[in-house]
């Protein structure tokens, strides 16, 4: 599939429940949640239940169409369970890159490469990578054209872009609040078909069929009621879908 819908809350728990019952859930211990809870931990915890279906979808599309030799890059890495995710799966090739400098001290921070910088301009080169994830970023400050083009530079002919966001099919304002200094989205149906045409002009296109539609309001925060999306892309060249 191109798009996918979050369709129930229901589907969140059974994603959490398949991830932990096949060992590849990041589990916080016990200490550490005591810890936090008085305050005298502020470090972040990894994971968000909550995109536990996003990182579900995410992983199975992984093992479905990369090879565990391939290159992987996740976008916005710090706190994010896919490098872990993928880790625990054997890929053996993964990046990791965020702004936050305490992405350095993620969970198998010998095996995974993870730097500090912007995703929109990365240190990497071209046809560097076969998939780049990103969960629940780019919703965050967008900046379409500048996205898709350094995707595009750093994907390999064939390689994949994978997205998950906030989503409702009409749209709801967001104006006026902000996460982590930027702008926060939710998308409509038509900002995503807008996305996924402007993906064209970058040689990433859909991956497979498209479902956008929605009838239930799983998430809730800042008092907006919403969903999530997932959106697989793929670059053209050696090895993409005709």
């Amino acid at each position: 599939m191109t798009a996918l819908v979050l369709r129930t809350r229901a589907q969140i728990t059974e994603a959490r429940a398949s991830l932990v019952s096949r060992g590849l859930a990041w589990r916080t211990n016990h200490l550490a949640k005591l810890l936090r809870r008085m305050r005298l931990l502020t470090r972040q915890e990894i994971g968000d239940a909550l995109k536990s279906w996003d990182v579900l979808q995410t992983a199975d599309f992984a093992v479905k169409y990369v090879k565990r030799d391939e290159p992987v890059l996740d976008i916005g890495a710090f706190a994010s369970e896919i490098p872990i995710i993928l880790h625990r799966l054997g890929f053996t090739d993964l990046s990791g890159v965020d702004l936050n400098p305490a992405v350095r001290t993620m969970p198998y921070a010998e095996k995974i490469r993870y730097s500090v910088g912007n995703f929109l301009k990365t240190p990497f080169g071209s046809d560097s990578f076969s998939l780049i994830t990103a969960i629940s970023v780019i919703e965050h400050g967008f900046r379409p054209r500048a996205l898709l083009e350094e995707m595009s530079r750093l994907l390999k002919p064939g390689g994949y872009f994978v997205a998950s966001f906030d989503y409702w099919p009409e749209k709801i304002s967001t104006e006026g609040i902000r996460m982590f200094g930027m702008d926060w989205r939710i998308f409509s149906k038509s900002e995503v078909e807008e996305l996924i045409r402007t993906a064209g002009s970058y040689g990433l296109h859909p991956h497979g069929a498209m479902d956008l539609d929605a009838d239930q309001k799983p998430i809730a925060f800042f008092d907006r009621s919403y969903t999530f999306a997932w959106l697989a892309l793929q670059k053209a060249g050696y090895g993409a879908a005709g």
